[in-house]
């Protein structure tokens, strides 16, 4: 078997947002999470950024369809540096939620492996998680 080349880990990730939810779905990374537009070629593409990983949204539109309870996508995750992280996180994003810019779809709780994370849902129905690892190498 052949050595493995360099990869510098999983950094993109592309998502199909209905044409109804894209705007809110753009305004809750952008505004919401914080990322930056790096890229927007047209009224339906945003690739956005929060250092070295991209999101992009890509608006559906007839005649396209998708089918959105096939997908095996479970979750988003964006790693935070500690708990105290999370909870702030946790905080802004439930302001966000208030708004009407999102769901908060799970508390936050310490899982077994001593991680603390809670979940929303972005304006699509995408689930993200905001998450400490504490093993987890920055």
């Amino acid at each position: 078997m052949t050595e493995l080349p360099p990869s510098l880990g999983l950094r993109h990730v592309a998502l199909w947002i209905p044409d109804e939810k894209f705007g809110q779905t753009v305004a809750f990374y952008r505004d919401g999470v914080g990322l930056r537009v790096d890229w927007q070629p047209d009224e339906d593409n945003v690739y956005l950024s929060g250092g070295p990983d991209n999101l992009a949204l890509h608006r559906v539109r007839p005649p396209r369809r998708i089918d959105l309870t096939t997908s095996s996508l479970d979750h988003l995750g964006f790693c935070v540096p500690n708990a105290a992280a999370v909870h702030a996180w946790h905080a802004r994003l439930a302001e966000v939620a208030s708004a009407g810019g999102c769901e908060i779809a799970a508390g936050v709780r310490t899982h077994r492996d001593g991680a603390t994370s809670f979940y929303v849902r972005d304006p699509a129905g995408t689930t993200v998680q905001f998450i400490h690892i504490p093993n987890l190498l920055a």
